[in-house]
């Protein structure tokens, strides 16, 4: 077995929970029965996912997590999540700013994974497995 989690801080907050998010990502991807996988978390800031969101998304507005798959043979790729972003929701939703950066990694794993939140029923799935993910 070969899991492999980098978090990367380009963001400029310090004291981010990298540690954490890393066991998190590793015990989501051993129960999703994941045996290979690559992937770099990237932690950056409004301005940064803005133009990573325009360039290869072609989207012109801010989001919280944006994740590209480069797996061909394993799972393999890179989350970019926005801190300011996360710091936003982690107030509206009343948790810590670790459980939301967590959540959003979980998301961008599961997106990596082949999940997609394009319909209601597949966003309550994908929030279900979040849920359960982040709370181990």
């Amino acid at each position: 077995m070969s899991l492999h989690i980098r978090v990367f801080n380009d963001s400029g907050s310090k004291h981010l929970p990298q540690k954490r998010i890393i066991e998190i990502m590793v015990n989501a991807l051993h129960r999703e029965k994941v045996k290979k996988a690559e992937i770099n978390i990237i932690f950056v800031n409004d301005k940064q996912i803005l133009e990573l969101n325009r360039e290869y998304l072609k989207h012109d507005y801010f989001t919280d997590v944006i994740a590209f798959d480069f797996g061909e043979k394993f799972i393999q790729g890179e989350i970019y999540i926005s801190i300011e972003r996360a710091k936003e929701q982690a107030g509206e939703f009343a948790v810590s700013l670790t459980n939301e950066l967590s959540r959003l990694s979980i998301h961008g794993m599961l997106h990596l994974l082949g999940y997609d939140d394009s319909t209601e029923k597949k966003r309550e799935l994908m929030h279900k497995l979040e849920t359960g993910y982040i709370s181990f």
